[in-house]
């Protein structure tokens, strides 16, 4: 790993929707690239647990969005949200959950560096599920880990959409019946006995865009290895919650993940 990820090269600051939440824009370092990422901060003083939001699909669909950082920095989180590459002004070319899973490393390495950041938790929401559980791997360290909607298997998200064959088959190079190893080696499933973080899974048990078999099969996987899971499934409800909803079950997560808390 680059010795020099998560390096800050420039702050600038963004109109934030909440008075008590400072965001500011965030160029850093991802393996010699420059990515760009929103950092959320509440503005009382002290420390305080980091928050890795990492975002949910592809290019301009499920943009990392200013409302939604704060919402999390205002129930007490240090929140850093990469854009991933090639996105905003970003350098390189984002991946699916390919080389952009460095972005998402370099992010938490960043969040690391700020003086004011106790634990580091992970989250994950839709194509960031995927994201959120490598992030996981590769830092066992992590306080926790919640997957939201969350993709967990590519061969299965190429099955089920196919508005994504296109997109999946030029990124990844192909289908997972020509090249199975790709699809394997994005997947986190097969690597879930490095994770050592408490994981939740949150996930409507109707959500057509990634199916609640995604959540059963990291579910499954876990409770094989033995490992910390609690899972939330919400029978009513599709990828989208309504808002009232979504409000108290981001409430309900980050308690949840304070809980997990080392300190």
């Amino acid at each position: 790993m680059n010795i020099n990820n998560g390096k800050i090269l420039e702050i600038n600051r963004f109109p934030s929707p909440n008075p008590n939440v400072e965001l500011k824009v965030i160029t850093y370092l991802s393996n010699g690239l420059k990515v760009k990422g929103m950092l959320a901060e509440p503005i009382h003083e002290g420390n305080l647990d980091g928050f890795l939001y990492l975002r949910g699909g592809i290019k301009n669909v499920g943009k990392v969005r200013p409302a939604r950082i704060a919402q999390f920095a205002s129930e007490g989180f240090i929140v850093f949200a990469p854009y991933y590459r090639g996105n905003q002004g970003g350098e390189g070319n984002e991946d699916f959950a390919g080389e952009d899973k460095e972005d998402a490393y370099a992010a938490y390495q960043l969040l690391k560096s700020l003086p004011r950041v106790r634990d580091i938790h992970v989250f994950g929401f839709s194509r960031g599920g995927v994201m959120a559980l490598w992030t996981g791997i590769q830092f066992p360290e992590a306080a926790s880990i919640v997957t939201w909607g969350g993709v967990s298997d590519m061969t299965l998200t190429y099955r089920e959409r196919k508005d994504l064959r296109r997109m999946m088959k030029r990124v990844i190079g192909g289908t997972p019946d020509k090249y199975p190893e790709r699809y394997k080696e994005r997947t986190a499933l097969y690597e879930l006995d490095k994770m050592e973080a408490a994981i939740l899974i949150i996930h409507g048990v109707k959500d057509q865009n990634v199916s609640v078999e995604h959540a059963h099969r990291l579910e499954n996987r876990l409770r094989s290895l033995d490992k910390s899971v609690e899972c939330w499934y919400f029978e009513e409800f599709t990828h989208y919650f309504p808002p009232a909803v979504n409000r108290k079950v981001v409430h309900d997560l980050s308690k949840w993940m304070k809980n997990q808390s080392k300190r």
